[in-house]
């Protein structure tokens, strides 16, 4: 049989298979935000009571659709930096299998990710928002039938953005211009199912730029500096590198991306998120009024995490739990208890292989992502225990070193590899995330923790086996020149 007969065998069979969604293959859309944190949600907030940083900080529509759907309380990326995540999720496989490495590389086209897969099983497909993979193409990429983007990072007010290839200004605040595009495009006639994937820039950072109207929306409101935030023993215990970083553009002792100030920092990283939730109730009621709601498939999520000033860094990069833990809610009727809160360990690689399989589209091939709907619809699968975590050294932002890491569902194994020939390949960290959630106390000489060492490092040296070859750039040392934004 031909390539395509076999396609349309299997899309026939998952028609019959697939639980939960019957033979209707429902809309999904899919809202991505870049650099959001893990608890940078009201409803979080409010679940750490005096644990939280910020309990006045309210998200009312991001919390009803947790309430509506099922969050996923232990979701993280493999890398927290906004091309090789977003290729991650796209893809199912972790960045030295997609090989987009920096935010200066552009997603292959003949990858294979879940929006061709759903494009070829018969999805309209559109993109609307950041990209972000490559600085300077805004093309249009394969699998999208609707694309409105543009180059690079993209600015918090007026954008040209690339509308199937014509290039206009849109004046406005970023987040309300694709909304009310992503809007337009949901009240249109789709005679099938659909996929949208609409990318935000906030509450991303250089400078961070609330809309107007949030600006001030947080005065006077207490900003807490949470426990392991920048003081004089900060670095202590742990590796050289990070004393390094204090003074630069991503350590706390820096300009605060130009906003001097912590205090001012945290308030307008967060005034960016409530443009998000007001987006957020918008398109919802945009499908709720179009008929729509109940026949899509929901899902928020964000590219990585954000360090505010914990650990004395204020960007992600880092393993640490703030840079690489995010939010994470799937909404669907037919897709899980509404309110259910998961606990297992899920990753970004994970959507991929999920919206292929909710799509009854054909499965992704050598992907290192699983699909979440076993435990969307309740069940007990075998499920990871760990993950392994990677970034690479960045000459043009040269104040994080090269990173490799193993999470568990208690433990944190995080190794820097030199890269430079040294006898000494590696420094390392070690944290209990249970005992220790704010990665306070580095264990790696603790002999009472000389087992969980051993038994991590093994652990990252076979699952770093199981990705494949391993190739890091030299990291130099930490360069204290700022960059120009």
């Amino acid at each position: 049989m031909t390539r395509l007969a076999w396609t349309w065998v299997w899309v026939a069979w998952a028609f019959l298979t697939t639980p939960g969604l019957g033979a209707q293959r429902p809309n999904i859309l899919v809202i991505l935000t870049d650099d959001q944190r893990w608890d940078a949600l009201g409803i979080v907030q409010q679940e750490l009571g005096n644990g939280a940083l910020f309990p006045w900080f309210k998200t009312p529509n991001l919390d009803r659709l947790a309430r509506e759907g099922v969050r996923f309380a232990n979701a993280f990326v493999t890398t927290s930096l906004c091309s090789p995540s977003r290729a991650s999720f796209l893809s199912g496989r972790p960045a030295r299998r997609h090989q987009v490495l920096n935010n200066f590389t552009e997603y292959p086209n003949d990858l294979p990710g879940y929006p061709g897969r759903l494009h070829d099983a018969g999805y309209e497909t559109a993109y609307i928002g950041k990209w972000h993979m490559g600085e300077d193409n805004d093309e249009q990429r394969p699998g999208f039938d609707h694309w409105m983007s543009h180059r690079g990072q993209g600015n918090y007010f007026d954008n040209e953005f690339n509308v199937n290839g014509t290039r206009r200004r849109f004046p406005g605040y970023y987040t309300t211009v694709v909304t009310e595009a992503a809007i337009d495009w949901i009240r249109r006639d789709h005679p099938g199912p659909w996929l949208l994937i609409l990318g935000q820039k906030a509450p991303h950072g250089g400078p961070i730029q609330p809309e107007s109207r949030f600006a001030d929306a947080f005065d006077g409101f207490p900003v807490l500096k949470p426990a392991n935030y920048d003081n004089h023993d900060v670095a202590q215990g742990k590796p050289a590198w990070l004393a390094e970083s204090l003074p630069t553009w991503h350590g706390s002792r820096g300009p605060l991306y130009g906003l001097k100030e912590h205090d001012r920092f945290v308030r307008a990283y967060l005034a960016t998120l409530l443009s998000i939730d007001e987006s957020v109730g918008r398109v919802q009621d945009a499908l709720r009024d179009s008929g729509q709601l109940d026949r899509t498939v929901v899902v928020f999520t964000s590219d990585n995490g954000f360090v505010l000033g914990e650990h004395g860094r204020v960007d992600k990069r880092t393993a640490y739990e703030e840079s690489l833990r995010i939010p994470m809610i799937i909404r669907h009727p037919s897709l899980g208890r509404p309110g259910t809160v998961v606990s297992n360990l899920v990753l970004s690689l994970d959507l991929a292989p999920t919206l292929v399989e909710i799509g009854k589209a054909r499965p992704l091939r050598d992907i290192q992502g699983r699909s979440l709907v076993p435990l969307l619809e309740g069940r007990r699968p075998r499920w990871r225990d760990s993950f392994l975590y990677e970034y690479n050294y960045e000459t043009q932002f040269p104040y994080t070193p090269n990173v490799r890491a193993v999470r568990t569902d208690r433990w944190k194994l995080i190794r820097y590899p030199n890269g430079d020939g040294s006898p000494d390949r590696f420094t390392s960290e070690l944290y209990d995330v249970v005992a220790d959630p704010h990665e306070l106390t580095n264990r790696i000489d603790d002999p009472s923790a000389a087992r969980v060492r051993h038994q991590l490092g093994r652990k990252l040296e076979r699952l770093s086996t199981a990705w494949g070859t391993d190739s890091m750039p030299v990291y130099r040392g930490i360069v204290n020149e700022l960059p120009k934004y």
